[in-house]
């Protein structure tokens, strides 16, 4: 069972991931169902808060806030996150410039650029 402080990390994730292009129908049912499979609804909540308070900075914002978390996680963890996220935006069948771009500076910023490419090569 993961922490609270592990489902805030992986609903802002995805949520901030989703909307740095704006958020259509099929991803917002997938973070639904995140939050029901991870009974994470009042992260989904802060999350969605969290974006809302100024939507231009959010993805900077969020940035500062799980590398100020996600820095302390051992790599497995780090490479697990951003695989859920790749894998996520995949379900749609593309991943677009800015997703991409978004996931490959997390992955910098994380220290996990290269198992990154090697999911998206694979």
């Amino acid at each position: 069972m993961k922490s609270s402080e592990e489902k805030k990390v992986f609903m802002l994730l995805k949520s901030v991931i989703f909307h740095y292009h704006g958020l259509d129908e099929e991803e917002k049912n997938d973070l639904d169902k995140t939050a029901d499979e991870l009974q994470a609804h009042a992260e989904y909540k802060w999350a969605l808060d969290f974006i809302a308070q100024d939507y231009v900075t959010a993805f900077d914002r969020a940035r500062d806030y799980l590398n100020e978390i996600i820095g302390d996680y051992p790599k497995e963890q780090r490479i697990e996150l951003i695989n859920m996220v790749w894998q996520a935006n995949n379900l749609k069948g593309y991943v677009t410039e800015m997703e991409a771009t978004a996931m490959l500076k997390l992955a910098k910023d994380w220290n996990v650029q290269k198992e990154l490419i090697e999911l998206v090569l694979a």
